[in-house]
């Protein structure tokens, strides 16, 4: 996970109280937030994996608070699909209330381009990278869109144990 999406995810909740959420609740809503981003991207044909949002603990409480992260990603189609699929996500995410902090090529040695949004609406983040053949990064193998929505910090319900969460 970048550190500078999981930085833009969670300064949307810094200073304030984190909402009280069930971690069922939250996974659902981050299951929603990537809906978003998969029929932004609009690539019916490219597979995606059938990975979930995982809980992952917030620093400032660890006991307490928590995020939900989910990683996934578009490929099985050709580069081209990919970079209109990357291209219709920048173009459409203003329209759905996210802000675009951060756009252009990453810091690998790849160049990859990247693109960070915040929600206007929503304690989300997404990152999400473009992963296609180019003069520096040589033939890409298997090309993809890959994704990974970050939540801001959630407080959980009194009796939730996180470290039985996943």
């Amino acid at each position: 996970m970048d550190q500078q999406a999981d930085a833009a995810a969670t300064h949307k909740m810094t200073g304030s109280k984190p909402t009280v959420l069930d971690v069922d609740k939250a996974r659902e809503k981050a299951k929603a937030v990537s809906s978003q981003i998969y029929d932004l991207i609009d690539i019916p044909s490219g597979k995606v994996p059938e990975t979930g949002p995982s809980i992952v603990p917030c620093d400032q409480d660890p006991e307490h608070l928590y995020k939900t992260e989910h990683p996934w990603s578009v490929y099985g189609v050709h580069e081209e699909e990919l970079k209109a699929g990357f291209q219709r996500l920048r173009d459409g995410l203003p329209g759905k209330g996210w802000k675009i902090v951060r756009y252009g090529p990453n810091k690998s040695r790849a160049k990859a381009l990247e693109l960070t949004a915040d929600s206007t609406a929503e304690p989300y983040s997404v990152d999400a990278q473009l992963w296609v053949s180019s003069p520096t990064a040589g033939h890409e193998k298997e090309p993809m869109i890959v994704i990974t929505v970050v939540s801001g910090c959630w407080r959980a319900p009194k009796g939730t144990d996180l470290n039985t969460q996943y």
